[in-house]
């Protein structure tokens, strides 16, 4: 029996690490990389910097229609651009906006 925990156990840290890796290159194919990074400002603000920004909010939805309308000022002058989801889909998008949140 406890084998078999051990086993489970296991299988879920891996779910866990390719779910992440499926969401950063999500994010990565759709250009967000370009200008953003997990734990750096580029051109905009670090994933870390946006989570921390909005932590204790139910900010999802606000963020996918900020990703997909385009903003600024929130996090400085530099626009970012809208997001079409001919460029990233709306289930990508929520699954990408949820990840950066738990970051």
């Amino acid at each position: 029996m406890r084998i078999a925990s051990i086993i489970a156990m296991a299988g879920a840290v891996l779910l866990s690490a390719s779910a992440v890796q499926a969401d950063e290159a999500t994010l990565s194919k759709a250009g967000c990389m370009a200008c953003h990074a997990k734990d750096k400002k580029l051109v905009g603000p670090s994933f870390k910097d946006i989570a921390a920004k909005y932590k204790g909010q139910d900010a999802a939805a606000a963020l996918a229609q900020k990703v997909r309308s385009g903003g600024k000022g929130v996090f400085g002058p530099i626009p970012m651009p809208p997001n079409p989801p001919e460029k990233i889909s709306d289930a990508d998008l929520k699954e990408g906006v949820a990840w950066i949140l738990k970051q």
